[in-house]
């Protein structure tokens, strides 16, 4: 499902309460038949952060600097998993040639990879958990045009292979047209419209 709207409609915010990094103060965030938002046990919060997962927007400013690829990965299986150094090491590789990255890429700094390599680094750190969903926002409007079809490709392909769900938050109406299969349209902090892609393009119901 994509979600569109203008800057400062929530699009950012909501993306921060699917993912658990803001908390909600008001409603209900059912994942998994659970209630996030009422929900105080951190071991239950913990199990369902391994559900959902996060892509962000900026590709140089979402990865640390001072470590290895391999590392920034493999991080969410240190914090999430009980899984051997060698297990998690595999594991690492697998997912890099999963979003085209080479092994020998395990041992380089950021600084030394594209924007668009840099993003499938996020992309593969935001799988490594295997989630069933993952939430997208904005991830190629930072990068070249000429590369935001690679990443858009590559997302659809990992879509198609590992069976995920995506929310994918953007306001380019070319991409999210291009991706998705659903559309939610949100305009001053609520959603104002949702429904298949080609409804919602073709005969759109919001004035908005």
């Amino acid at each position: 499902m994509a979600v569109v709207g203008e800057s400062g409609c929530g699009k950012s915010t909501l993306a921060r309460l699917l993912t658990m990094i803001e908390e909600p103060t008001s409603g209900q965030l059912n994942i998994d038949g659970i209630d996030v938002a009422k929900t105080t046990e951190k071991s239950i919060k913990k199990q369902l952060r391994q559900t959902i997962q996060m892509v962000f927007q900026d590709p140089f400013g979402s990865l640390n600097p001072r470590k290895k690829i391999g590392n920034i990965i493999q991080e969410p299986l240190i914090i999430n998993t009980n899984l051997s150094a060698d297990e998690r090491h595999k594991q690492v590789l697998e997912m890099m040639g999963l979003v085209g990255l080479r092994k020998e890429h395990f041992q380089r700094y950021p600084h030394m990879f594209s924007g668009g390599q840099r993003q499938r680094i996020a992309i593969a750190r935001a799988l490594i958990l295997k989630p069933k969903i993952v939430v997208l926002d904005e991830p190629v409007s930072a990068l070249d045009v000429s590369i935001q079809a690679q990443v858009i490709n590559l997302l659809i392909e990992l879509q198609q292979e590992l069976g995920l769900a995506y929310v994918f938050i953007s306001h380019d109406l070319s991409v999210v047209r291009h991706i998705s299969d659903e559309v939610m349209v949100m305009y001053l902090g609520k959603p104002v419209e949702q429904g298949p892609n080609e409804a919602v393009f073709n005969t759109p119901q919001h004035p908005y």
